[in-house]
């Protein structure tokens, strides 16, 4: 990389470089697990840094790998064969809310949350809404295509991009889809970017679909004795003719850590609770918030309580938001999942954790998206413990396994990048996996953009070990 230094000098202002092994190391791991160093970082600002840096990656063949905050729970920005880490987070030059057009222009770098927080001031939305959105970037958000709970009404990530600019691996700027809700020129390269976990090209701005704000919303928590039992209520309620715009469960393990994190008054003694929210116009909702409350009743929930107003209701949410930091104070190490199952499947799947965690002795707390089947099993460990580690390994294996024999997928937001990439054939099968390799290699001939994600090497196994 010495000899080339010139050149990228030649092409990024030398403040944006970073050489030095410190600076390599701040690149070198996210939110999941590994440690790569990189050999160099640069900080893009502008798309033809981007193009002129890709141009040159593949002259000399050097891996390059995009990143936005590195909250990536797959391992998705990782340089895991050295190289170029490109930093795409202070690239936050533009948020511009188009209201006439109802959509958003945005540069890689502006924080996730901030698009809503702008787009309500003209009485509108962006759905999205992953738990990271207020550290995590849209372009690392849409490469990895999480969404967070309002995608049981209002869809994923990828549902609201209609318009891309993107740099090829080779370099070549291009622009798919466009400022149109329709459009269907040719094959649909906008959806085939949002996701591909930045194999395929660096978004380099945004263009978001952004919908009415509903003007109110009402929030209702049900509380269970029996976790299957819970599961089989998010079926209930959707074939009873309601369509909430979050429903989400917490497991009593998720309860028990968060009153031990920030005591809320959650009914700890039960196996889990479910907390919808409705939005829409008030009277209909208030309407079907009864509907909900009755198919909760009737199905043996031991309390369902609609909260009294909004306050009432942000400490419901609070709740669900505090799982995560507050499970981290059991043991250090957090191993996230997302695996998703269609809604049937829920009670079995919650059956399948329940076994799969007694099997291995592993601590396994299950909360998420149930509305939608994105359940996130988190195993609370410590990587230290190499014994356990090892059955957290057997666990994570037989987890993809049962959400697989159920008919549902490896991942719903997190992405594959190097954790689940062991388990793609299982789920795609040879030709559904040598297909998606295929149009890796039309994209991306010389392989340098974020080689070593989505797609397994020779003998790779889920390692959680360092």
């Amino acid at each position: 990389m010495d000899l080339k230094l010139n050149e990228i000098k030649g092409i990024i202002p030398s403040n944006q470089i970073f050489t030095s092994l410190s600076d390599r190391h701040s690149y070198s791991y996210d939110a999941s697990f590994g440690t790569f160093l990189p050999d160099m970082v640069i900080q893009v600002k502008n798309k033809i840094e981007v193009s002129s840096i890709l141009k040159l990656a593949n002259k000399y063949k050097i891996p390059v790998y995009p990143r936005g905050q590195g909250t990536s729970l797959s391992g998705g920005p990782l340089p895991v064969k050295g190289g170029i880490v490109l930093d795409m987070s202070q690239w936050d030059s533009y948020l511009s809310i188009e209201p006439d057009d109802l959509i958003a222009v945005v540069s890689p770098g502006v924080l996730t949350a901030k698009i809503n927080d702008a787009a309500e001031r003209y009485g509108l939305m962006y759905p999205p809404d992953p738990s990271s959105s207020h550290v995590s970037t849209i372009g690392g958000n849409l490469a990895e295509n999480s969404g967070g709970p309002r995608g049981l009404k209002y869809g994923v990530t990828k549902d609201y991009v209609i318009g891309l600019e993107v740099v090829t691996p080779e370099g070549e700027i291009i622009k798919t889809g466009g400022r149109t809700i329709k459009n269907v020129t040719g094959y649909d390269l906008t959806k085939l970017i949002v996701g591909s976990e930045g194999t395929l090209g660096i978004i380099t701005e945004a263009t978001l679909k952004l919908v009415p704000k509903p003007p109110a919303t009402l929030t209702l928590m049900a509380v269970f004795d029996d976790l299957i039992l819970s599961g089989k209520a998010i079926s209930k309620i959707l074939t009873s003719g309601i369509l909430p715009s979050k429903m989400e469960i917490m497991d009593q393990h998720s309860m028990i850590a968060v009153e031990n994190y920030q005591p809320l008054g959650l009914p700890i003694e039960s196996e889990a609770i479910l907390l919808i929210e409705l939005d829409g116009h008030p009277i209909a909702i208030k309407e079907e918030m009864n509907t909900v409350e009755k198919v909760f009743t009737e199905i043996g929930a031991v309390s369902v309580k609609i909260a009294g107003n909004e306050k009432e209701a942000e400490i419901y949410w609070k709740a669900r938001k505090l799982v995560s930091p507050a499970i981290v104070k059991i043991k250090p190490t957090k191993v996230s999942e997302d695996a998703t199952v269609p809604r049937s499947k829920i009670p079995e799947m919650f059956q399948r954790l329940k076994e799969i965690g007694e099997k291995y002795k592993v601590h396994l707390v299950v909360f998420g998206h149930a509305g939608d089947g994105n359940l996130h099993p988190n195993i609370i460990c410590d990587k230290r413990d190499v014994e356990e580690m090892k059955r957290v390994e057997k666990a994570v294996e037989e987890i993809f396994e049962a959400a697989i024999k159920l008919g549902g997928t490896l991942s719903g937001e997190h992405g594959i990048g190097t954790l689940k990439a062991p388990f793609m054939e299982m789920e795609l099968g040879h030709y559904g996996l040598d297909m998606m390799r295929r149009v890796k290699q039309a994209w991306d001939p010389n392989n340098i953009l974020n080689p070593g994600k989505i797609f397994p090497e020779k003998g790779q196994k889920l390692v959680l070990r360092e």
